[in-house]
């Protein structure tokens, strides 16, 4: 006798099981399906956070030229109402006689006695603020210190006897790009809106002041959720919302807490920020300047120039050398040092590693309170020497032309003329460039200018180390 083994068929419901766990397995071992793509939800962040987000409106007192003010509306299609008539007519002029334009923002409490974070373009110039929690109450607030340079501001709620619900501040350093934000506020003054989103980039520098260092995120941000928080999947403020693209949708920008934390507290204790001075103006290398210095890399910051008196000039810090690290913290760019001095208090004293000819010195400088200083340049051109293989003609840096250049010393050559497809134009020299060096050489005068070239043979390089009003120094290359 044959037996015949016959398997029976597999119901349906077993072999979606054994195709589902076939599918699922691998994913499950995965370290990708870890990683929850998709947060079951923002309530309970939204429950805990909430109540000590708030809206805040600032009010100014503006007389005269004020808009009509309408207290009954009229709907499309609809004739005047008498109502509005009669106000317009017996009470126009009274009730345009003063006029309180709000300025409508969002904050948040960081202290139970009430303490409020927020922008400080959102109560710029204004004569009354008022803040409105999530349970509507609404009390008057004085601002504590203000710091325009990071747009930021601390108010004081008055008048309430009552401990406030509060945040906890995160760290933005933490913080990664794709990480869900949470951003709660009052978009066009709709209170307690809340959106979500991810970080679409970090370190964003938008042209607002010389702290640049936003947070980008994709989480609806419009105007109203100035001063709101930025939170994290933990409730903890990671950035303070202040920025759009006009225009721009799905792109906001928020300050980093980390560099709020420092502002908070120095406007909690004094009022006002005191920020690190070294006293020189700095510019980041370019890689005809690394090129030039031998360097490996263009990680460091270039000294422009150094402020005679202030702390960089006492401690022996020169023109032309190159800041690598200040207290054992390497710097790269031009902003990353001027916020690295900031940080700095008043009055301590640091380690400030140059370069200089190629060898590194550490320096002691006693840093001074920052001193926002602008330089501007206006001159006309004098009758010059012309340099026909390189199509440029130059005049000789006097005292009057130093002067009129704000140039610290009168040294080096004045570009007056670059002729259109000379060598010079195509290596990038320009009207108004003061040419120091030339391979290294000083130029003090045409005649070294002059001198220098006609030792340099046809076909080598002339590197042109130059100062270029409103960029500072550049090294331009080209050849002879």
């Amino acid at each position: 006798m044959t037996w015949v083994l016959q398997r029976p068929p597999l119901r349906p419901a077993i072999l979606a099981g054994l195709l589902l766990g076939f599918l699922v397995c691998p994913a499950v071992a995965s370290p990708a399906a870890e990683i929850p793509l998709i947060p079951a939800g923002f309530s309970r962040l939204v429950e805990t956070v909430g109540p000590a987000v708030v809206n805040i409106r600032a009010e100014k007192n503006l007389s005269g030229g004020a808009p009509p003010l309408r207290p009954f509306p009229r709907e499309p299609g609809e004739g005047e109402n008498p109502l509005q008539e009669f106000f317009e007519r017996f009470l126009g002029e009274e009730m345009q006689r003063e006029f309180r334009p709000p300025s409508l923002g969002s904050g948040f409490l960081i202290d139970p006695e009430g303490l409020v974070v927020t922008n400080h373009h959102v109560i710029e110039d204004a004569d009354r603020i008022r803040v409105k929690l999530g349970d509507d109450h609404e009390y008057d607030a004085e601002v504590v210190g203000r710091d325009p340079s990071t747009d930021l501001a601390l108010l004081r709620i008055v008048g309430a006897k009552t401990e406030f619900p509060v945040v906890r501040l995160g760290d933005s350093h933490r913080l990664k790009v794709g990480d869900w934000v949470v951003a709660i506020g009052s978009p066009f003054g709709l209170e307690r809106t809340v959106t979500a989103g991810i970080v679409s980039a970090k370190g964003r520098v938008i042209g607002s002041g010389p702290y640049d260092d936003f947070i980008q995120t994709d989480a609806s941000i419009n105007p109203g959720n100035s001063g709101g928080p930025l939170l994290n999947l933990k409730g903890e403020v990671v950035g303070i919302n202040t920025a759009i693209i006009a225009g721009g949708q799905g792109i906001g920008f928020a300050i980093p807490v980390n560099l709020a934390k420092g502002i908070i507290a120095q406007l909690k204790e004094g009022g006002e920020v005191r920020r690190g001075w070294l006293g020189v103006a700095i510019q980041d290398l370019t890689p005809e300047m690394a090129e030039y210095y031998g360097l490996e890399s263009r990680k460091g910051v270039f000294v422009s120039e150094v402020f005679a008196g202030d702390p960089a000039d006492q401690a022996g810090i020169r023109p032309r050398d190159i800041i690598i690290e200040v207290n054992g913290r390497k710097v790269e760019t031009s902003r990353q040092l001027t916020g690295v001095v900031a940080e700095i208090p008043v009055g301590r004293e640091v380690k400030v590693k140059v370069l200089r000819e190629g060898k590194p010195r550490t320096l002691s400088v006693k840093v001074a309170r920052r001193d926002e200083k602008r330089l501007a340049a206006r001159g006309e051109a004098p009758a010059g020497k012309r340099e026909e293989s390189l199509g440029l003609r130059v005049a000789a840096v006097t005292p009057e032309t130093a002067e009129r250049l704000q140039l610290r010393e009168a040294a080096g050559v004045w570009v007056l003329e670059v002729q259109p497809g000379s060598r010079a134009a195509q290596a990038g020299l320009r009207a108004g460039d003061v040419i120091r060096e030339i391979n290294r050489r000083a130029i003090a005068s045409v005649g070294d200018f002059e001198e220098t070239l006609a030792r340099i043979p046809p076909g080598e390089p002339v590197h042109c180390f130059l100062w270029r009003r409103g960029t500072g120094y550049l090294v331009v290359k080209l050849t002879r």
